[in-house]
């Protein structure tokens, strides 16, 4: 996979993030976490699925519409091309780090859900009030409250507001819903194994992104259009 996230094999206060991008989204999520979250239930994240699973979908258009020599992946230079048509105003270097980060593969190719991931970390990056692309638009407001809905979904899970969600906080989360059932434990671990990617015990949005485009099903979305699967 790409650059490794986070430091150590065990969750510590004082997480050190491992690289610039995942430091701006950490202090973003930060910022985020402050204003609180809609969500109040990690059942009410479950019922979103759906929703949530017709606006991705429906971003297909966008990603073919990039997808330049139409290979089933986006390449740098396809989403440089990507960003100035969208108006999405950040520097070589920070959209260089985006499609490192995004491209898990290291295939030098986004995949549709790779893509996904990277628009819904350029909507959080992008309300950092000290950027000089803070007020960039990305001219896509039904995809822009899905992202919205999805930061939600992690403020709601990263109970001490640190910026990563950590085993003991997504017990909690689950423990909130099914509250004296034994298997919420099972459920949560589960959950966490799948969101934390690098095993290091904290899970970072990218990583909880990557997990979600698998938890509604975009990945085999892929597999139907013979791509491969992530």
């Amino acid at each position: 996979m790409g650059s490794v996230l986070g430091r150590g094999n065990s969750p510590k206060q004082g997480w050190i993030a491992e690289t610039k991008l995942e430091a701006k989204m950490v202090d973003a999520m930060k910022r985020r976490a402050s204003e609180g979250s809609a969500m109040k239930s990690f059942n009410s994240i479950i019922l979103k699925f759906p929703k949530i699973d017709e606006s991705l979908r429906n971003c297909k258009a966008i990603f073919e519409q990039f997808d330049e020599d139409s290979n089933g992946a986006i390449d740098p230079e396809e989403l440089k091309h990507c960003f100035r048509k969208l108006e999405i105003s950040f520097s070589e270097e920070e959209i260089s780090e985006l499609f490192e980060a995004c491209d898990i593969n290291e295939d030098m190719g986004m995949k549709f859900n790779e893509f996904i991931v990277l628009l819904c970390l350029v909507y959080l990056l992008k309300e950092d009030p000290t950027a000089v692309h803070a007020k960039s638009r990305m001219g896509m407001p039904s995809l822009e409250a899905t992202f919205e809905t999805l930061v939600a979904a992690f403020v709601f899970l990263d109970k001490n507001k640190d910026g990563y969600v950590s085993k003991g906080e997504m017990v909690q989360a689950i423990n909130e819903t099914t509250s004296g059932e034994r298997s919420s434990g099972r459920i949560a671990m589960k959950r966490f194994e799948e969101m934390d990617w690098d095993k290091n015990g904290m899970v970072n949005f990218k990583e909880f992104l990557f997990a979600f485009t698998r938890w509604v099903g975009i990945d085999e979305m892929e597999d139907e259009d013979g791509e491969e699967k992530v």
